[in-house]
């Protein structure tokens, strides 16, 4: 299956589309965009492989869904397109930036910046019906990105993984922690985030890994 994503992904992934699982995926999402409103717009759904190719990626940031309601979600988990208001858990992870870091809080949410510098944004679920949180999980996504996660952890060194919240710390069973540094924490939702997410310090962390392995810090 001919899949449009950026070039150094589709030669690591190109076994994974010609999977009985990823047609079908395909098949649903195409009905998916043609019968219900659908995010990201559909250009988008492989944006986080195309700001960040293989070989770039330094850190991993793992989300569960898209944003579910207009104008949020463009592909890259947590983060929106410049002039949106911040969702809640992206205000929260700017805070511990400016606590951690003492960055202070940007004009804009849109995380495109970050991932030009190798942060790899990945949600679970790479697509989501209008105002319907987890409508298209348990179709294939997860299958795949799963797989796009083993790929990381066994193809790469010295990467940098921050798993927050409960569905993202599931996923280090995928990650060779001894090659890899794995930072867990609550996740930044508010109905969390006093709860170990502020003063983790997880942002200082993984810098102080990438430069410890010869490779450049993260400008967050």
């Amino acid at each position: 299956m001919d899949i449009k994503i950026e070039s150094s992904w589709k030669e690591h992934l190109k076994e994974e589309f010609e999977k009985q699982y990823f047609t079908d995926l395909t098949d649903f999402v195409r009905s998916e965009y043609t019968a219900q409103r659908i995010y990201p717009p559909g250009r988008l759904i492989f944006n986080a492989f195309e700001k960040c190719p293989f070989d770039k990626v330094k850190v991993v940031i793992l989300g569960q869904d898209p944003y579910h309601e207009p104008g949020q979600a463009h592909g890259l988990c947590f983060s929106v397109p410049d002039g949106v208001d911040f969702p809640p858990s992206l205000q929260n992870i700017f805070k511990e930036i400016k606590n951690d870091l003492n960055i202070p809080i940007p004009k804009s949410g849109n995380l495109e910046r970050w991932a030009e510098q190798g942060v790899f944004l990945l949600n679970a679920t790479l697509t989501v019906r209008a105002h319907q949180a987890g409508s298209h999980q348990k179709k294939g996504w997860e299958t795949f990105t799963d797989n796009v996660i083993h790929r990381l952890s066994n193809s790469r060194d010295h990467l940098v993984f921050l798993l927050w919240g409960a569905y993202a710390q599931r996923k280090d069973e995928l990650i060779d922690s001894r090659k890899h540094l794995v930072l867990k924490s609550v996740h930044p939702s508010p109905l969390s985030a006093h709860r170990g997410f502020f003063d983790n310090h997880q942002f200082s962390k993984a810098n102080e890994y990438l430069i410890a392995n010869g490779r450049k810090p993260i400008n967050w």
